[in-house]
């Protein structure tokens, strides 16, 4: 009796986690100045404002990451609207979206890319900018958080594009901002991991260095990363865009 009784606790359990996980969160943000849409077939980038709402991150010295990630996030969605290409961003306000959420948002948009932007904190010394990849990405969006493991087996495959879209952007991040160049790094984030497309995870900065947190104070330095990241995605894009018109090129296999 104990043992059915225990078992009955673990369904309602699972039943109630998987229950809050399909309940409606405040939907996606587009912003409100339309960009024409692209002809190219390279679809829609999805900026991801890490953190939000209870969850403000790193906090050092009053800056909240929460609140640098939605500024740089929102500078990156109008630079990318100026140059035509459509973005959907995952937060546009100080809202808590969680991290199946924000994968889900991705998971519905046809040839994206994701973009996540975020800031670090460490020991004092460390400083400079670096971009995360997935080592592995699905093929297919799982239904259901992580956190049911036993109830989801999304298809996987090597993840050479984000790798290759994260060299992208972290060369363009040192060259935009001059900031140390901590490398790209494969590291399976839910938020990356868990998308369709290629996607990159951002860390723009540490928190916990005196010099590095002293830039990221002023708007200048803000804009120089958002312009950074957009040309990083501009050129990766433009690497797309290549691969589609070769295989174009080439035709039907038989």
């Amino acid at each position: 009796m104990r043992s059915l009784v225990a078992w009955l606790g673990f369904a309602i359990i699972g039943a109630s986690f998987v229950w809050l996980q399909l309940l409606p969160e405040r939907p996606p943000t587009r912003s409100l100045t339309v960009a024409p849409r692209i002809s190219d077939g390279l679809g829609t980038v999805i900026i991801d404002p890490g953190h939000g709402g209870q969850d403000s991150g790193t906090i050092r010295a009053g800056l909240l990451e929460k609140d640098l990630a939605l500024d740089v996030a929102r500078r990156l969605d109008r630079i990318l609207q100026a140059k035509g290409i459509p973005t959907l961003l995952t937060r546009d306000g100080d809202n808590y979206v969680s991290l199946a959420g924000r994968a889900a948002t991705a998971n519905r948009e046809e040839n994206a890319l994701l973009v996540s932007i975020h800031f670090d904190d460490a020991k004092p010394t460390a400083t400079g900018v670096e971009t995360y990849y997935a080592p592995r990405r699905i093929t297919t969006a799982p239904m259901i958080a992580s956190w049911v493991p036993f109830l989801q087996h999304p298809e996987e495959q090597d993840n050479f594009d984000s790798q290759s879209f994260a060299g992208f952007v972290q060369d363009s991040l040192v060259a935009g901002t001059h900031a140390v160049n901590r490398g790209t790094r494969a590291e399976p984030f839910y938020v990356i991991a868990n998308v369709r497309h290629p996607a990159v995870l951002v860390e723009g900065g540490f928190l916990t260095n005196k010099d590095d947190a002293a830039k990221l104070t002023t708007e200048q330095y803000r804009e120089q990363l958002a312009s950074a990241v957009a040309d990083g995605v501009t050129k990766f894009r433009a690497l797309m865009r290549e691969r589609q018109r070769t295989v174009a090129a080439q035709g039907p296999r038989s």
